[in-house]
């Protein structure tokens, strides 16, 4: 998507919104992030993953100004961050994981507080903060104090509070952890909707159907490295050559399994709980011959399917570990 972004302060505009160069950073003799490189582009959603230990959270605090780096440089617009820094903060909006928000305030005093940190003031203070609380679905709760709000009604002004001042860039870290479902799609639908309004995102979670649902590239991290970047479809493509045909056959039928070897592309068949799963490349069309195959002599099939590779299987097949397990 090619959204356009304003200069800012004097920033030169250049390709990446965001970029990571060679970071590296250190605790001791641990080395936590490994001559990183990355870049965030303009209007797009980019989720970052990876297991416990990865780095992600030293990435994220590097990026919002809030930690330095032992080496490398993280540019804003063509320019280091730490040469422009109140420009850069003055565009970036944050949705930390655990909740920054102050309970015994209203929602309204909570978003209002925030935006004029940012040097907003008066009617356009005013303005800002309805629009944030709007944008949130908080508007018929905004005199109500946050301790009365339920986990996905705190987490939603949590990013009111992170988008009153019109960020250019929105750092979301686990914005939806511990919320209900109801929530967690109000959260996803309003990330969409923020990207619509050229607000790119870069956004963590250990969720891996929110990655599925909401963005343009992915990037996996371990052990302080990217070791994959792409978009979701060119991930599993890039890492599982194959895909599975699932029979489901009728009762009182023995299907002759080997013969399925004798179709181009199948390798491996396996039979199980009234089923038959047939390993295929997926750039060989024999859905036929396996079809006809398991017709033969009487047998008839009850229902099948393609089961494909999910980014699950990627990052398991990736790091060894599953994201939310890690």
């Amino acid at each position: 998507m090619d959204m356009k972004i304003k200069e800012d302060e004097g920033i030169k505009c250049s390709e990446g919104l965001l970029r990571v160069e060679m970071l590296n950073k250190s605790y001791g003799d641990k080395h936590v992030v490994n001559d990183l490189s990355f870049q965030v582009n303009r209007g797009e959603i980019l989720c970052l993953l990876g297991p416990n230990g990865a780095g992600k959270s030293t990435t994220i605090n590097i990026l919002c100004g809030l930690l330095d780096s032992d080496g490398g440089r993280v540019l804003w617009n063509g320019r280091d961050i730490w040469t422009c820094l109140n420009a850069y903060k003055k565009n970036l909006g944050v949705v930390p994981q655990e909740l920054a928000i102050y309970e015994d305030l209203s929602a309204e005093k909570n978003v209002s507080f925030f935006a004029s940190l940012y040097g907003l003031k008066g009617s356009e203070l005013k303005e800002k903060t309805e629009e944030a609380l709007e944008f949130a679905g908080l508007s018929d709760r905004k005199k109500d104090k946050a301790c009365t709000f339920s986990g996905g009604m705190k987490r939603r002004l949590n990013i009111a509070c992170a988008i009153a001042h019109g960020p250019k860039l929105l750092i979301m870290d686990e914005p939806t952890v511990g919320i209900d479902p109801q929530s967690r799609n109000h959260i996803l639908s309003s990330v969409r909707n923020m990207q619509s309004k050229g607000i790119t995102i870069l956004y963590t979670t250990h969720y891996m159907e929110e990655v599925e649902e909401i963005s343009d590239r992915i990037l996996i991290m371990d052990s302080g490295n990217i070791i994959a970047e792409g978009t979701c479809a060119s991930l599993k493509e890039g890492i599982f050559d194959e895909r599975q045909f699932v029979l489901e056959m009728e009762e009182g039928h023995n299907t002759d399994t080997d013969g399925f070897f004798r179709i181009e592309g199948v390798r491996g068949v396996d039979k199980k709980d009234g089923q038959i799963i047939i390993s295929s490349l997926k750039n060989v069309e024999n859905l036929e011959g396996i079809i006809e195959m398991a017709q033969r002599d009487g047998g008839r099939i009850k229902n099948l399917f393609c089961r494909t590779a999910t980014l699950e299987n990627v990052f398991l097949k990736l790091t060894g570990k599953s994201l939310r397990d890690s």
